[in-house]
């Protein structure tokens, strides 16, 4: 009696037709993906180009240490690209550290229950909440509650309740890409929870962990509704104190309570404008700012990727 079933000629034929179309359907939906991707990028790549056709007479040295001016040959971003790197900044070591932790609660530590549920739906869905949201929040909380007024602080906290949700959601999601593998070996040797997290999972989840964070502050240095809602100035010719002092504790403070503006806040304002000239003015400063986030970018693409490199599963 024979080992295995003979199968038929015909049923040969039709596993290979069958086979053969899903092999049609893999390579169309490749070809439907690549389209869509090439239509994405030459539209960023045309509306660069565009802002870059523009204003490219007002990329000069004399356009990034200028004031903003009342005469748009004069005008330039000084305050706004300074004030944008500063509130980057608070976002950043508010949200970042915040969100990593509650990721790290929710994923190992949380027990699975009613309240765990609600939490992680509300985590979710906070980070499809309009960002004019989150600027009325601040303004009643920040500005009038805490006393912060139309401050750099009030502003860096405001963008960093903006991208938490998005860094809680994928810092757990990088997390859970670690193979439990690991999670069993570190447990198998003797590691506490905390060293298993800390010198295992950690390092393992740092390239997902980065991604979703250069994702959030990309979206936090382009918002202009929840920076004008808690009162960020328009016109400003001064900037703020210097973070680093000469003299001892050589770290100042006041800065974060100083008045502030922002790169797309100007760019608002010169587009408001009737002179065709300050829409130039606008367009380089757009340039400024796309180079800027795509700077953070890459700089988070080089850091995944010598990250990448000293992991070994």
């Amino acid at each position: 009696m024979s080992s295995y079933t003979q199968i038929s000629p015909q049923r040969i034929e039709e596993m290979r037709a069958l086979i053969g179309q899903r092999k049609l359907r893999d390579h169309m939906f490749a070809i439907v993906g690549l389209v869509c991707m090439l239509i994405a990028v030459l539209t960023m790549i045309a509306s660069f180009a565009s802002l870059l056709f523009d204003g490219w007479s007002r990329l000069t040295p004399e356009f990034f240490t200028s004031f903003p001016s009342r005469r748009a040959a004069d005008a330039g971003i000084l305050s706004s690209w300074v004030g944008t790197t500063l509130v980057m900044l608070v976002t950043m070591l508010a949200a970042v550290p915040l969100g990593i932790g509650a990721a790290i609660y929710l994923e190992e530590y949380a027990k699975q229950g009613i309240v765990t549920d609600i939490i992680e739906v509300n985590v979710t869905n906070l980070a499809g909440v309009p960002s004019i949201i989150y600027g009325l929040l601040a303004l009643g909380l920040f500005v009038y509650i805490l006393g912060l007024g139309e401050s750099v602080l009030a502003a860096g906290l405001t963008l960093a309740l903006l991208i938490l949700p998005v860094v809680i959601v994928s810092t757990r999601e990088a997390l859970r890409a670690v193979p439990s593998t690991i999670r069993e070996a570190a447990y198998a040797l003797g590691a506490t929870r905390w060293q298993m997290v800390s010198d295992h999972l950690l390092p393992y989840s740092r390239g997902g962990i980065l991604t979703g964070v250069i994702i959030g502050m990309s979206r936090a240095i382009g918002e202009t509704a929840p920076i004008i809602t808690i009162g960020a100035l328009t016109f400003i010719a001064f900037l703020p104190p210097s973070p680093v002092s000469a003299e001892p504790p050589f770290i100042n403070f006041d800065w974060l309570f100083a008045p502030f503006t922002v790169l797309p806040i100007q760019m608002f304002n010169w587009v408001s404008r009737p002179d065709p000239a300050f829409a130039v003015n606008a367009a380089a400063a757009g340039v400024v700012l796309i180079v800027m986030t795509l700077l953070m970018n890459g700089f988070a693409i080089y850091l995944r990727y010598q990250i990448r490199k000293t992991i070994k599963w």
